[in-house]
């Protein structure tokens, strides 16, 4: 399971250190990365982007398929993590993320899959969802 949130800098092919809790947890070296509804990308284990594909294929019918694999799986893209832990984020995903001069983002642990913000689109997100979070407070810290 991943969680946390890590900041991390781009270096400039585009690669990023995937934090040691992060990776300890990838099974294998490759991650799939897909872009996102909203403004991150997402990343996924081999393993679980094939288990998002059979649940697909459990739960759409035809034409539902077809414009998942159209919109979803022709965007996806699988990158290696070397042996110092690099992964490099695909350039045309990559454009997904609005980068700054700094070229940092946060990867933000979601259970099953890893999403990647832009650090300012990651405070502004937060603090859209300030109003909701102080609604569902007591029901989240009732589950702890």
């Amino acid at each position: 399971m991943f969680a946390g949130q890590y900041h991390c800098k781009l270096d400039e092919k585009g690669r990023f250190i995937v934090p040691t809790p992060l990776r300890d947890q990838i099974e294998g070296d490759r991650v799939i990365f897909v872009k996102g509804q909203d403004l991150p990308l997402s990343a996924y284990s081999v393993q679980e982007w094939e288990s998002v594909l059979a649940r697909v294929k459990d739960t759409f019918n035809e034409d539902q398929s077809r414009l998942f694999m159209h919109f979803v799986v022709a965007e996806a893209a699988s990158s290696e993590i070397d042996k110092t832990g690099r992964v490099l984020i695909p350039g045309r995903l990559r454009k997904a993320i609005p980068l700054e001069d700094d070229l940092e983002i946060v990867v933000v642990g979601m259970f099953h899959r890893l999403e990647i913000w832009n650090p300012s689109e990651w405070r502004r997100y937060l603090m859209k969802q300030d109003e909701q979070l102080e609604e569902n407070l007591g029901k989240m810290h009732d589950l702890l």
